[in-house]
């Protein structure tokens, strides 16, 4: 009878984890297939992208293909990813730690948390022209403010019972850190890691949009103004794969990290 009750909570959840994603996937293409058909001039079908994809390659735009415009978007996102995690993570933990710095540096924070990255970019633009840096600066704007908040937020929700516990066996404030309040912070600074990428790829694509030669967003600009949605569906689809791919990347690596999570 057991053997049984377990194939079924066994199919059940085989079921949940690879059925219904991909009967989601089936119903996304087919959604895309009756828009294309009922509307060819709006939509091209998968057939027409795949064709355009081949050309990206045959015949690269702006000089380079797909995977150099992808690298150059994920470059971007790396390099100021790097920076926002280690100044966020360092700044987060001092101000959920710190009266002070939380007083000081936090209250700027709850001031600049509401401006969206995107609102900075004709800022940035315009002090820094449109070179590489601004496009990595905007990425960074975007990527520490939500790091920084919920790496905050992660160390002052520890529960004050662990801490006591340390100092009661002659812990002191920086073992306490380094030992209790960070390892039971992880979960909330790795959701603001999750977010800083997501809202990092968002802002590159936006910035690159705007102003770039290279990039997924130059992609989807150069598609748009030549009415090219074939390459704009190209350029739209790796970045779902892309970013599918981070989420995924960093899902593992929390798991990995912080095993009592699962």
């Amino acid at each position: 009878m057991m053997n049984l009750e377990e194939k079924k909570k066994s199919g059940l959840e085989l079921f949940l984890y690879w059925g219904l994603p991909i009967l989601a996937i089936l119903l996304v293409v087919g959604g895309w297939l009756w828009f294309a058909i009922s509307n060819p001039r709006l939509m091209p079908n998968p057939l027409q992208v795949y064709e355009r994809l081949i050309r990206t390659f045959t015949r690269p735009v702006a000089k380079v293909n797909l995977f150099g415009h992808a690298f150059a978007s994920l470059g971007r996102v790396l390099m100021a990813l790097v920076f926002a995690w280690v100044i966020g993570i360092v700044l987060g933990i001092l101000i959920g730690w710190s009266r002070v710095c939380k007083a000081v540096i936090g209250t700027i924070f709850e001031i600049i948390r509401p401006i969206p990255p995107i609102a900075w970019i004709p800022i940035v633009i315009m002090w820094f022209g449109i070179e590489e840096f601004p496009k990595v600066l905007l990425v960074f704007i975007g990527t520490f403010v939500p790091l920084v908040i919920n790496t905050a937020a992660g160390i002052g929700l520890v529960d004050k019972i662990n801490i006591d516990v340390g100092k009661i066996f002659g812990g002191n404030r920086f073992q306490i850190l380094a030992q209790i309040v960070i390892p039971t912070a992880l979960p909330s600074i790795f959701a603001g890691i999750r977010t800083s990428v997501s809202s990092g790829w968002t802002t590159v694509l936006a910035a690159e949009m705007i102003a770039a030669q290279h990039g997924l967003g130059a992609l989807v600009t150069r598609g748009w103004q030549g009415s090219d949605m074939a390459l704009v569906m190209v350029a739209v689809i790796t970045i779902a794969i892309i970013g599918a791919f981070l989420a995924f990347s960093l899902n593992k690596l929390e798991k990995w990290v912080c095993p009592w999570t699962k």
